[in-house]
Order: structure tokens, then sequence, then C-alpha cells
């Protein structure tokens, strides 16, 4: 199980687009394995490809804690000696 936790004041309006379902935000999530806080991703709004292009990054929206299996899985073998 991944949590993920954002700050919606921070998104940006303007990279929302009209799906088939109503409005949709895209999520990328990039891999922070050294975060102090535990955090194993930070959440950033996605753009799109032109906009990617024309140099706009997406604001940071908040951060992604794995928990479970998963988490277990992900520590490295020299913590799972001790």
């Amino acid at each position: 199980m991944i949590s993920v936790s954002i700050n919606v004041s921070k998104i940006d309006k303007a990279h929302l687009y009209e799906g088939k379902n109503g409005k949709i935000l895209n999520l990328v999530l990039w891999e922070t394995p050294d975060s102090e806080y535990g955090y194993a991703y930070r959440v950033n709004q996605g753009v799109s490809k032109e906009a990617r292009l024309a140099g706009v990054k997406g604001p940071i929206l908040g951060n992604a804690k794995v928990f479970g299996q998963a988490a277990a899985a992900a520590k490295p073998d020299s913590e799972e000696a001790f």
C-alpha cells in the first residue's frame, strides 16, 4: 500500500484537463529514499509534454509513504539482519 498526501491548494488548475469522466489531475511520484521523514516519494503535479518541453515544471504537491509488505520488501538486506 502507498499512502499519498497532497496539498490541494497548490494544484495548478492550468494543467488540469477534461477527460471522458471529468477533470483530470496527473500526478508524478519521484523516489526519495533518503527522506528524513520516512517518505518514499515526492508528489509533483504532471504537466503536458508541450509544457515540459517549454521548461514548465509541475508544483510539488506532497509526499507518499509505502506501508505493509511493500515497505518491508524495500528495506536493505543489512537492516533485516538486525
